[in-house]
Formats: structure tokens, C-alpha cells, sequence
């Protein structure tokens, strides 16, 4: 009888062991999970540093960024989106046309003009113009002077889809596009940039230089555009 209850006595306990937890799983039960730190940041063992020892905000156990607070430099604010500002890039460059050849499509100018710029607009310069495929471009520098207000009338042949004209500042930034500050906003044979009674006004008190950046974008032709300012 006693060695019967020996190895009852031992069933019971090996039984007990297995029930507590007895198998080769490690168990996370109060295992603080790991912390992974941006780049730049190591992990004390409590909260994300950064190499000069400041608590991180953000990360468990940091303080939490007060509101209004400027975010380090080199960071973008959150929320806030990029401004577009649209650019114009030059292409390859058109043919120029001389005037005797220019002619088939400068006299187009003047019957769109006459609804286009302000009463008593005055042509500035000579027309631009050229024999385009496309993509390509052509540029013309324009004088602007105080007080006036200035359109720009271009046409091209059928053959040209869509004529484009830009106004952009005639010195920029080696290596960056230049900003439009003037464009059309139609698509065809014909463009108009500052078409009346939003004639595009020169506001320094100075005169200056602007270019006029003439582009064909889809078609390929002979195009022209003239400058008025009234």
C-alpha cells in the first residue's frame, strides 16, 4: 500500500507541473515591448533621445510638445502643403521667321487685338515670330515702364493645336525654371495673356524687362505674337 501511494503521490505532481506552465514558450506578460528610435535618436531604456540627450516628444515616457511649439529645424510643418507656383521651362528653340515671312500670320494680330487689348493699345517692339514643331520655343524680351498695362496677342496657323504664352521675369535663378507671373488660359491656335479689362499692369515705380516665352505644345506651324501696352 505504501508503494502505491508513492506513485500516486508522484502522478499528482508531475500532473501539477504541467499545468502550470510547464512546456519551453516564453511568455511576454510584463515584457516591456521594444522601441524602435527615429535615425539620429538612441533608446535609454525609457524614452527616445536625441544625440544631445533631449527626450523626444512622442515617444512613451517623453513630455508632450506644447501647443504652438516650432518644430526642429529641417522638418516640414505638419498639415501645412507646399504652395505650388507654376514655372515655365524653355524647350527647344523655334525657327525665327523674318519679317517678309512673318507676315502670313502677324497680320492675323491685328483683328484679334482689336477685341482683345485695351482701346488705344499701342504695339510694343516687334512681333516674335516663328516656325514651330512641338514642344519648341521662342522668347522675346519686352520693356514695361509705370503705370501702364500691357496684353499679349498670339496666333498661329491651323495646324497648331494649342499655342502657349507665358510672361516670366527676364532675369531668374541659374538652373530653376522661371515663375509665371502672366499666362493664358485657353487652348487653341490663338493665346491672349492679359486680354481687357484684365490687362496685366506694371505696379514698380521703375521700368523694368519682362520675356515672353511663346510655345507650341501640341501642333507644329508658324506662329507670331505681339506685345501691347496701353
Amino acid at each position: 500500500m505504501a508503494g502505491t501511494k508513492l506513485v500516486l503521490c508522484a502522478l499528482v505532481a508531475l500532473s501539477a507541473l504541467s499545468a502550470c506552465g510547464g512546456d519551453d514558450k516564453t511568455s511576454n506578460v510584463g515584457q516591456p515591448a521594444a522601441t524602435q528610435c527615429p535615425p539620429g535618436q538612441y533608446f535609454d531604456g525609457r524614452v527616445c533621445q536625441s544625440q544631445t540627450g533631449a527626450p523626444v516628444a512622442g515617444t512613451p515616457g517623453a513630455p508632450a510638445a506644447l501647443p504652438g511649439a516650432a518644430a526642429p529645424a529641417g522638418t516640414a510643418p505638419a498639415g501645412v502643403p507646399g504652395l505650388p507656383v507654376a514655372t515655365a521651362s524653355s524647350g527647344p528653340t523655334a525657327t525665327p521667321l523674318d519679317p517678309a515671312t512673318a507676315a502670313a500670320v502677324t497680320t492675323l494680330i491685328g483683328p484679334l487685338a482689336a477685341s482683345a487689348a485695351a482701346p488705344g493699345a499701342k504695339p510694343v517692339g516687334a512681333a516674335i515670330a516663328g516656325n514651330f514643331t512641338q514642344g519648341q520655343t521662342l522668347e522675346q524680351t519686352v520693356q514695361m515702364n509705370p503705370g501702364k498695362c500691357y496684353t499679349i496677342v498670339g496666333v498661329g496657323v491651323p495646324t497648331i493645336q494649342n499655342l502657349d504664352i507665358a510672361l516670366v521675369p527676364s532675369i531668374g535663378i541659374p538652373g530653376l525654371p522661371a515663375a509665371i507671373v502672366a499666362s493664358d488660359s485657353t487652348v487653341g491656335a490663338n493665346a491672349i495673356v492679359g486680354q481687357q479689362p484684365n490687362c496685366y499692369k506694371w505696379a514698380l515705380p521703375m521700368g523694368g524687362t519682362m520675356k515672353v516665352v511663346m510655345t507650341v505644345s501640341q501642333g507644329q506651324g508658324m506662329a507670331a505674337a505681339q506685345v501691347f501696352e496701353k
